[in-house]
């Protein structure tokens, strides 16, 4: 790292590198760092080379478990609403990029500070937007002074003062300088504790395929080259009977918990959601090390993805999972599938636990990884999640008892599609229909509502009016009886008025076939989906880093 970042990046009296020492990021935040410096400045730097350097970067100034926990979405691809701490940063970062890009740095004061200057240099958009509100400390060109205004760069202190709610840089950068600061107590703690990875061994999976349900199994690791790297081995079945997710591949643990890996079979995906295709794998290993969560993922916009969690396989029984989400009061002798490792041939009724209300009654039948055992719901038994225990093995809210499906909700609510075509893959959107009972409050849309799992619907897209004689839904796409939505190709349709694109909003609409409300009528949920166009133009693409 040295010999190829040294160079610009000098060391002053204590040995601390410029920039280098005063920043700490995931691995994707110095993976980009580093294709910037051979982007804008030139490095000459093989992917062998980068590789070791990434390594050290993203481990001796890294994130500790506890700060990157928050922003693992990113590493993910998970499409989500970000929480937005105040104006400022809304104006000055998520104009341009999820605010969990910024969030994965951490950085001294004046590193905060020299990053703006970055952005005003290379991105005339940043500048406009640093340039809206009052910047203090001098900037703003001959005018001089705080605040340069939309309409130029003058103007100083008294359009600031001139500017209601305008918004500030130096707001951003204390916000920043001190939530997201470069030494912090996770930090120093973390870097006591940090460790080798020693988790070779057999790991039970316990995942979830929107679309497809639920899948057990397990993922066996075995040592690499290096201490912190592994091929793995993985296999998954469905709970519906779908396709098994079988697949072999490669990994690395970076800073003592964050695991990035591949995986792949030797046959052809025959689909765009099928299992078979190469998973890009992202998880966060707990500093235990005996539990790990987090997603696996493929797709052009890596808009399909497994959310799974691990844990380490002991020799005693463990259970991982259920098949049933849900358990209706006043239910009876209805099977429950456990899956587990190591269960004994001696399984009784007393050795279960669904929680006061839920009889276990009989075990119907069982193996080494599997029990069925058949359970009873008292008419009066208290709605919400329960732990499911076997002997020590504790699953928590593993299963919901409720009284009625209160509504459904589509997930996800919001979302993106994309059109395409040969020249540009398109992005699909897999949807799903998930139950919710009202909760202790008795209200229902309230924090305390008890997810139920999926329910059988009938799907549709309904028109989002945004102008008169609005006809999106008619070209946007197809929508599929499973909730999969197959956006149009992209380019100009003479079949559209003016020739336009296939671009447009819509709404998808899930219809209940046996939840009904207080009225008798079916529920109802629904999902607003932007289709939009391609991206044409890809900053960073990953085939370059491989």
């Amino acid at each position: 790292m040295i010999s190829k970042c040294g160079t610009c990046h000098t060391k002053d009296d204590k040995g601390n590198l410029s920039r280098i020492s005063w920043e700490r990021s995931t691995p994707e935040g110095w993976e980009e760092a580093i294709k910037r410096m051979v982007r804008l400045n030139g490095v000459q730097l093989t992917p062998a080379e980068a590789r070791p350097i990434l390594k050290y970067l993203s481990t001796y100034h890294g994130l500790s478990p506890d700060e990157a926990k928050p922003v693992m979405y990113m590493a993910e691809h998970r499409i989500l609403d970000e929480p937005v701490p105040n104006e400022s940063v809304r104006a000055t970062c998520m104009n341009c990029h999820a605010l969990g890009r910024a969030f994965s740095w951490r950085r001294s004061k004046e590193d905060w500070r020299l990053l703006t200057n970055m952005h005003s240099a290379f991105f005339p958009q940043a500048e406009a937007a640093f340039r809206s509100g009052a910047f203090g400390g001098g900037g703003g060109g001959a005018g001089g002074g705080a605040n340069a205004g939309r309409g130029g760069r003058g103007g100083g202190a008294a359009a600031a003062a001139a500017a209601p709610g305008a918004i500030s840089l130096d707001e951003t950068l204390n916000f920043l300088g001190s939530a997201y600061q470069l030494h912090s107590p996770e930090w120093s703690a973390w870097r006591a504790r940090m460790r080798a990875p020693r988790i070779a061994g057999r790991w039970l999976v316990s995942a979830y395929l929107p679309g497809r349900g639920k899948y057990f199994g397990e993922m066996v690791l075995e040592p690499g080259a290096a201490e912190d790297e592994f091929s793995t081995r993985v296999k998954l079945q469905s709970v519906k009977g779908g396709p098994v997710i079988a697949h072999t591949g490669t990994g690395l643990v970076y800073a003592g918990y964050s695991w990035r890996g591949r995986s792949k079979v030797s046959g052809m995906p025959t689909a765009p959601d099928d299992v078979t295709q190469e998973m890009r794998e992202v998880m966060w290993i707990s500093p235990d090390q005996l539990t790990a969560e987090g997603r696996w993922f493929w797709g052009s916009y890596q808009e399909f993805g497994v959310d799974v969690k691990m844990e380490r396989a002991s020799d005693g029984p463990m259970i991982i999972g259920t098949d049933l989400s849900a358990l209706k009061t006043g239910s009876k002798g209805v099977a429950v599938k456990l899956f587990g490792d190591h269960l004994p041939a001696d399984i009784a009724p007393a050795d279960l636990d669904f929680g006061t209300g839920v009889k276990v009654t009989r075990i119907v039948s069982h193996t080494a990884s599997e029990a069925v055992a058949e359970v009873d719901v008292a008419a009066d038994a208290v709605s919400g999640r329960r732990d499911v225990v076997y002997r020590r093995s504790v699953l928590p809210g593993a299963i919901a008892v409720y009284d009625k499906v209160d509504y459904i909700k589509v997930t996800p609510q919001s979302t993106i599609a994309r059109l395409g075509s040969e020249t540009h893959p398109k992005g699909y959107q897999q949807f799903e229909a998930i139950a919710y009972q009202r909760g202790a409050d008795g209200k229902p849309y309230t924090a305390d509502d008890v997810e139920l799992g999926p329910v059988d619907v009938t799907w549709k897209v309904e028109e989002f009016y945004a102008v008169y004689g609005d006809d999106d839904k008619e070209f946007v796409g197809s929508l599929g009886p499973t909730g999969f939505f197959t956006p149009a190709s992209d380019g100009p349709n003479p079949q559209r008025k003016f020739s336009r694109n296939n671009y447009g909003d819509i709404w998808v609409v899930a219809t209940a076939k046996n939840e009904k409300d207080k009225d008798g009528n079916p529920l109802v949920g629904r999902s607003y989906l932007v289709v939009t166009v391609p991206t044409y133009v890809r900053w960073d693409q990953p085939e370059v880093a491989q």
